[in-house]
């Protein structure tokens, strides 16, 4: 079962660098169990463009840094793991997106969500 540890209230450094990590190709990566699926996320702003890989943790950095709001929990799988979560209003038409960023060790940014969610 997953726990929910309330609002983001991360420690300011362990936030400053979870974000500098997912900018770094080698402070990041996907974790499992994941539904990372950035190319089927339309881009805010955009006609059709969606989402690459990159923009993607570019997207998540930019939304931790600028103090969008976010939750903290801890996961079942890995077991106790801690993890952010973020629900984000692209669009007034599309659903909300949701993301969740599993934080390993070294603080290291590990993808699990990154899709559309109706159910969140």
């Amino acid at each position: 079962m997953l726990v929910w540890l309330g609002v983001g209230d991360m420690n300011p450094d362990t936030l400053r660098q979870l974000i500098a990590n997912c900018r770094r190709t080698d402070r990041r990566s996907l974790g499992s169990p994941r539904e990372w699926t950035p190319n089927r996320v339309r881009q805010p702003g955009t006609d059709s463009s969606v989402f690459t890989e990159a923009g993607a943790w570019e997207f998540v950095a930019e939304k931790l840094e600028t103090g969008h709001f976010y939750e903290e929990m801890r996961l079942d799988k890995p077991a106790d793991a801690p993890a952010v979560v973020m629900k984000i209003q692209l669009a007034v038409d599309v659903p909300l997106l949701y993301v969740k960023i599993q934080i390993g060790p070294g603080i290291k940014a590990i993808g699990r969500s990154f899709h559309y969610s109706d159910h969140y």
